[in-house]
């Protein structure tokens, strides 16, 4: 293993690239097989992909990635996936975070790289439930870790669809230790909580950060298979409710839940306040945004 673990960046890098090819290639399938249903006579949805850069504070290249957005498709409403590749040296602001979680060296040496995929998708039905998913690695001269999960948002729940989802988790997560699922779960339930609603933002799933067991081959393992895990879960879902008729209670139902969404999203997610404070492209960071939403 390198010292400045160049190829593990690499390797790290490549698979989250991966990730965001099959999961595009397969969001714009099913906005081309939805030919039974609401809107599906409408134009299928395609991804508009750009470029987003970063620059340090002197000006000079510090990463980027690639922003894809699906906007007013035939199942998707809206949906980013994106994909980035930073580094350089933490600000202040993002410093004092890192070393409020116990990263070593950030006063002497606050250098970082970072890579990662992160997808959001509200959908046009709201029987389709809305979801969220990230992996990422994160690197120091001092330390390095993975993260991420995905879980469930429906406005609309259903009991299936929600142990369909948990269970697809399950699968992918038990290989690497039965004990897994269960602290990614609890994990996921406590991290996704609003305390100013006093409620969860959707049905749960798998979270986990600072994942750094020694082993970095068998962490980037539970990684991939933290990712490989979302389509199985996520894609018959929305193949079997997407042609059910929707009411104008069930959309108002729906954009109540996007504001709960937003909320989190602004107020607490870790990943929104680290892209904002290390300066990363904005548009991509709140790409996560519903299109419309409300509040009551």
């Amino acid at each position: 293993m390198s010292d400045d673990f160049t190829t593990e960046k690499r390797r790290a890098a490549a698979w989250f690239r991966s990730l965001r090819d099959e999961i595009v290639a397969a969001f714009e399938e099913l906005e081309d097989s939805h030919d039974t249903g609401p809107l599906a006579d409408a134009a299928p949805g395609r991804f508009e992909v750009s470029e987003t850069r970063r620059s340090a504070e002197d000006g000079s290249d510090a990463g980027g990635g690639l922003m894809s957005v699906m906007r007013g498709g035939r199942v998707f409403e809206k949906v980013g996936v994106n994909v980035s590749e930073v580094y350089g040296q933490l600000g202040e602001a993002a410093q004092k975070a890192m070393a409020a979680r116990g990263v070593p060296g950030m006063e002497s040496d606050p250098s970082f790289w970072a890579s990662g995929i992160s997808l959001v998708a509200h959908m046009q039905n709201p029987h389709c439930p809305a979801v969220h998913m990230n992996t990422r690695m994160f690197w120091t001269p001092h330390a390095w870790w993975f993260g991420g999960g995905s879980d469930l948002n429906p406005c609309i729940e259903y009991a299936e669809d929600t142990e369909h989802f948990h269970g697809q988790q399950r699968a992918h997560l038990d290989p690497h230790g039965g004990d897994l699922y269960p602290r990614l779960k609890e994990w996921a339930d406590e991290y996704f909580y609003i305390p100013h609603r006093g409620r969860a933002r959707g049905v749960g799933g798998i979270f986990m950060d600072d994942r750094n067991t020694g082993d970095w081959e068998a962490d980037f393992a539970l990684t991939q298979d933290i990712g490989r895990a979302f389509l199985p879960a996520f894609l018959p879902l929305v193949e079997k409710r997407r042609v059910q008729d929707w009411s104008e209670a069930d959309k108002e139902a729906q954009l109540v839940h996007r504001g709960l969404y937003a909320e989190y999203n602004l107020v607490y997610d870790r990943g929104t306040k680290f892209g904002l404070a290390t300066g990363h492209d904005a548009n991509a960071v709140l790409m996560s945004l519903p299109p419309l939403a409300k509040w009551i």
